[in-house]
């Protein structure tokens, strides 16, 4: 199994949790997060400059099983992109166990 964590852009969430559940991830958790990146000037909007150092993101938590890792990462990257600075990282770990707690059951059926 692995863990698929996702930083990404709070305007783009609507349109990866839709791609998400089109190709089968139904179940994820996720929380709304504030972030220092890469990207060090203000922008200037209608006159107002405002900084862009502190940047509001989501943060996506979504474990899988191995065989489907790798589209679930391509559902985001397609999804979530815009191309600019600022779209966000996404990271993969191992789980090494998973259990069901209304059953006990364990596993990678746990996650169906």
């Amino acid at each position: 199994m692995k863990k698929i964590e996702a930083i990404i852009r709070k305007s783009k969430y609507n349109v990866v949790k839709d791609a998400l559940h089109e190709v089968g991830v139904n179940f994820f958790s996720y929380w709304d997060v504030t972030g220092l990146g890469n990207e060090k000037e203000g922008h200037v909007y209608r006159g107002v400059s405002y900084s862009t150092s502190d940047i509001q993101r989501r943060y996506l938590s979504i474990v899988v099983n191995d065989d489907f890792a790798e589209t679930t990462i391509k559902t985001i990257i397609r999804s979530a992109g815009t191309g600019e600075v600022g779209d966000g990282k996404i990271f993969v770990s191992d789980i090494e166990e998973c259990y069901r707690i209304r059953t006990g059951e364990k596993g990678g059926e746990t996650l169906k």
